[in-house]
């Protein structure tokens, strides 16, 4: 049996799924594919309107903030949006949060354990918000994955960080 005839052989079915339709399969992927090229266009001319310097160095291939995850910090962990409490708040401008987490960028990372994931705790010189303790803090923390993808960030230590430093 050829190549061909191999694909145009029916693949296994299983049981209690609608059949394959690997025509409308592959015009939703192209459907989707559109889609994030053009979501990720206008992601591009958001980053654009933020009055900063550098900002390309939050958009490299090894460290990165997709604007799900911008979305994410603003969302938990800006004094401006009323949700979660209990988290570490930022309360300085999102130009102000952006430019720290672009200049983080150069700091060396630290492994979490159990994971692929790094850590990067850095002092900026000045209070940035309050921790998860509600205590005014100097310290960001910016979690990313091994692809250098920021994840999350916030102000004060991470809490394995604070726990190591107390068994110290």
């Amino acid at each position: 049996m050829t190549v061909m005839e191999q694909a145009d052989q029916p693949t296994e079915q299983r049981p209690n799924t609608p059949p394959f339709n690997e025509e409308a399969w592959i015009k939703l992927i192209f459907l989707l594919s559109d889609t994030q090229d053009w979501l990720n266009e206008l992601a591009g001319k958001a980053f654009i309107q933020v009055p900063m310097k550098n900002r390309k160095r939050l958009m490299r291939k090894t460290y990165y903030l997709p604007l799900s995850s911008l979305a994410h910090i603003l969302e938990r962990h800006h004094i401006k949006i009323p949700r979660h409490p209990g988290t570490g708040k930022f309360t300085i401008p999102v130009p102000e949060i952006l430019s720290h987490l672009r200049d983080i960028s150069a700091e060396p990372v630290v492994s979490l354990a159990g994971s692929l994931d790094f850590r990067r705790t850095v002092n900026v010189g000045k209070i940035v918000g309050f921790d998860q303790d509600q205590l005014p803090t100097t310290y960001i923390t910016v979690l990313t994955d091994a692809g250098g993808r920021i994840m999350t960030a916030f102000p004060g230590i991470h809490f394995t960080l604070q726990s190591e430093s107390n068994q110290e």
